[in-house]
């Protein structure tokens, strides 16, 4: 059974953003990951093929600058990687671009993180299948494979839904699907001698851009009101809070 897993490079959560006049994310002195939900979803295909056969390929759209993580996802345990060269400019130019790779290699299982935790689009999976042709299930907390047929699972509003499909499929891990592996020293070892394929682009265009970046205004200082002070309090959220 072949199992792709697509994945992103993002900042670590503990990184101080700051951006280049507005337009650009400032690199300097970022530590980058892979996204953790795209993680997730890569162990749980290990698993997967640990416990059905077959091999575990990564894909990721991104410039060479981009490989330190590609390897750490050979490390986890994936067979192989792909990496399209290319900045991934938005969701569409990324699913397109692996469809087009998948097209020409077909793949069993197909699996993406529910979002990146940079631009928390969500969206990938969803082209992605729709450019394929195949089924989608989003934000999955549980997949079971018996022959071709699949199950699985999603938190819904006051409780769970149960998805079944045929193989291939699309899905996007959700948390709760597995637990990230963290990479041990003879995993480190091999991925450096692990396939890592580049291929060039296809012809694609993105459909959005950023218009100009900014950081979230800083918190205000925290104003006490004495307990027997109700009406000084219903007037604060009134005037200055605006929240009633």
């Amino acid at each position: 059974m072949k199992f792709l897993v697509c994945i992103s490079q993002v900042p670590d959560t503990t990184t101080k953003i700051t951006f280049i006049e507005g337009k650009a994310l400032n690199a300097a002195g970022v530590q980058f990951i892979i996204n953790p939900y795209d993680e997730i979803a890569l162990t749980r295909a290990l698993e997967l093929k640990e416990a059905l056969g077959g091999t575990v390929t990564v894909i990721h759209v991104g410039t060479v600058g981009t490989e330190p993580t590609i390897r750490k996802a050979l490390a986890i345990g994936a067979d192989e990687a792909i990496r399209i060269n290319a900045e991934p400019e938005d969701a569409f130019f990324v699913a397109s671009q692996i469809a087009e790779v998948v097209k020409k290699n077909p793949f069993d299982v197909i699996l993406t993180g529910r979002e990146s935790i940079d631009y928390n689009s969500g969206q990938v999976a969803g082209m992605l299948a729709e450019m394929l042709d195949l089924p989608s299930v989003c934000v999955v907390t549980k997949i079971d494979i018996s022959g071709t047929e699949v199950t699985l699972e999603r938190e819904i509003d006051g409780g769970k839904e149960v998805v079944s499909c045929s193989l291939p499929f699309v899905a996007s891990a959700q948390k709760g699907l597995s637990e990230p592996r963290i990479p041990n020293m003879r995993g480190i070892m091999s991925a450096r001698t692990k396939p890592l394929q580049i291929t060039e682009p296809s012809s694609g265009t993105k459909l959005t851009a950023s218009v100009s970046y900014a950081m979230p205004p800083a918190k205000q200082a925290c104003k006490m009101v004495a307990a027997d002070k109700m009406n000084e309090l219903v007037e604060l959220l009134h005037q200055e809070a605006k929240v009633i």
